[in-house]
């Protein structure tokens, strides 16, 4: 497909510099290890995997996975960002498939990879379901999908700078949607492509079990680390009691979900 190029380079710019910012490298490592360690705890191999990293930016998750041994192919619908990871890919002598494409419309064949990143992204795409069966749609049986993105639970968030904003209701959203792509731009500090879309756990655990996966929050995840002690029982305790466990994605301003494709007679 034709990519989009964006003829403010701010935008490039900024993402280019970002994705190589230790915050972002710290949070790109996270996710990596806990996707291995889900892989690990459902006793599916952790090796030579094959992965798809969506909406890949400047390729900075892509060139970590592809730097411990993984095949890697990512996509991302800004050409300037692909031709940047592009470059950076070559530099480390990584060989990682780059692509312009949507993410409503991988360029991948069905069950062809083994992990599937799409973090920060359902937000931002109008068609977020079509995003959804794309990224399901590639996954092998056993295989595993990850997605961070908002949480209408929690008041705190940072999509716009407006107190409370993810409580409000979906027509004065809309409003400042418009706005931010118009008039008010600083109400998203400038963003290309504002957050329209927002989501609880629980729905999309509902959506991911329609497409035949069983999901994991946060809390199960951080129940894949070694913790001791106080934060070990802590998270024992929210994942024991439905209740309190909502009450903590209440105040968790983000959405993560891991989901894995159920094999054939499991």
């Amino acid at each position: 497909m034709s990519g989009f190029q964006d003829h403010d380079t701010r935008f490039v710019d900024y993402y280019a510099e970002e994705s190589l910012s230790p915050r972002a490298r710290e949070r790109f490592t996270a996710t990596k290890e806990l996707l291995l360690a889900a892989r690990a705890a459902a006793a599916l191999p952790v090796a030579a995997l094959d992965v798809g990293d969506v909406g890949c930016n400047a390729g900075t998750q892509s060139i970590m996975w592809a730097r411990e041994g993984h095949c890697v192919r990512g996509i991302d619908i800004s050409t300037q960002l692909v031709e940047i990871a592009r470059q950076r890919a070559a530099d480390a002598q990584l060989p990682i498939d780059f692509e312009v494409a949507s993410a409503t419309d991988l360029p991948w064949p069905d069950a062809s990879l083994d992990v599937c990143i799409a973090p920060e992204l359902l937000e931002h795409v109008a068609d977020w379901q079509a995003v959804v069966n794309e990224c399901t749609r590639v996954i092998r049986p056993g295989g595993v999908v990850y997605f961070s993105t908002t949480n209408v639970l929690c008041p705190k968030q940072e999509e716009f700078d407006l107190p409370f904003y993810s409580w409000y209701p979906g027509f004065l959203k809309r409003r400042y949607e418009r706005l931010s792509v118009t008039t008010r731009p600083e109400l998203v500090n400038h963003a290309r492509y504002p957050a329209v879309n927002w989501f609880t756990y629980y729905g999309l655990r509902a959506e991911m079990a329609r497409r035949g996966f069983v999901s994991m929050d946060r809390f199960d995840l951080f129940a894949l680390k070694p913790e001791r002690g106080v934060k070990r029982l802590m998270i024992q305790t929210l994942r024991a009691l439905p209740p309190l466990r909502w009450l903590a994605h209440v105040a968790t301003p983000y959405t993560v979900i891991l989901s894995r494709r159920i094999a054939s007679g499991s």
